[in-house]
């Protein structure tokens, strides 16, 4: 299927936005001026959301009324960019939709820190929601969209046992950016700056072989339990997601993989610009309502 329109709209309207690889891109600009654009974004109202300390790293926990699971949401942004507040609208929309608590996770960024920050701030969070005495009994997820796909599959591969399921969204996982659809797929997202994120993100070369970095390499796959990948057909990371959803499958993970016909990355917390985006949040609410009625019926 050729760009859906919205698609090639979005791509026309970012041609002229800075790339991280021109060498004047200014890292702290780019975090304030993703912030000012999200301030714009209508946000539907949630029961509860507060900023919280997670285990010494901070978070902003959602809670919508009549919840009965619980998201750990980390945020994509290749790594370096966006955050809680860059993701607030999209978060409050999947919690209202999925009826369920979401901690949104602000992660250390690369480059101020490094490989392994970003996972380590996941795990401790993921740690403190089970001091929580209104969470910790209640079914767990491990929800990511780009880079944050990344770190929710490594948070999961690292506590396989404390969640009940793992959504990715066009989840970011290889370094080496050698599949085919860098080379085909690749609208509105230079291979050249998928490297440039990996640069920032790695603390030393020896990191990209690392499979709490490169969790396609990861031996513990089939440890995961039942899996959600969503991705888009004109997005290099494409192919990456899909193989791991072949690599879950051939392990014994149940896994479901969806791709978005006509879609490119980064549609899916973007409501207002795409019709797919809204329906996407829709098809992961209704997996999770799956996941967590299993549990109530002893499956």
């Amino acid at each position: 299927m050729a760009l859906h329109p919205q698609a090639r709209r979005a791509l026309e309207d970012a041609a002229d936005e800075p790339s991280v690889i021109d060498p004047d891109f200014d890292v702290a600009a780019a975090r304030a001026a993703d912030r000012e654009a999200a301030a714009s974004d209508e946000r539907v109202p949630v029961a509860e959301v507060h900023d919280v300390d997670a285990g010494g790293v901070p978070a902003r926990l959602y809670l919508p009324e009549g919840y009965d699971a619980v998201v750990l949401h980390a945020h994509g942004g290749g790594f370096v960019l966006n955050d809680v507040e860059v993701h607030d609208a999209a978060v409050r929309r999947f919690a209202s939709i999925a009826r369920v608590a979401v901690l949104s996770v602000d992660y250390r960024r690369p480059p101020e820190h490094r490989f392994p920050a970003a996972p380590d701030d996941m795990e401790a969070a993921l740690g403190w929601l089970g001091e929580q005495p209104e969470l910790a009994d209640l079914p767990t997820f491990a929800h990511g969209d780009s880079a944050g796909g990344n770190l929710a599959l490594v948070v999961a591969l690292r506590r396989p046992e404390l969640f009940t399921g793992v959504v990715l969204i066009y989840p970011f996982l290889d370094p080496t950016a050698s599949f085919e659809s860098y080379r085909t797929a690749a609208d509105g997202f230079d291979p050249a700056e998928a490297a440039w994120y990996w640069d920032q993100y790695a603390a030393s070369p020896a990191d990209l072989e690392h499979p709490d970095l490169a969790p396609l390499r990861s031996d513990r796959l089939g440890t995961l339990p039942p899996t959600l990948v969503l991705t888009a057909e004109h997005d290099p990371l494409r192919d990456e997601g899909e193989h791991l959803s072949v690599l879950l499958a051939e392990a014994g993970v149940e896994v479901v993989a969806t791709r978005y016909l006509g879609q490119i990355h980064g549609f899916w917390r973007h409501a207002a610009s795409y019709d797919a985006a809204e329906p996407s949040m829709w098809q992961v609410a209704g997996w999770l309502r799956m996941q967590v009625d299993r549990l109530s019926r002893g499956r």
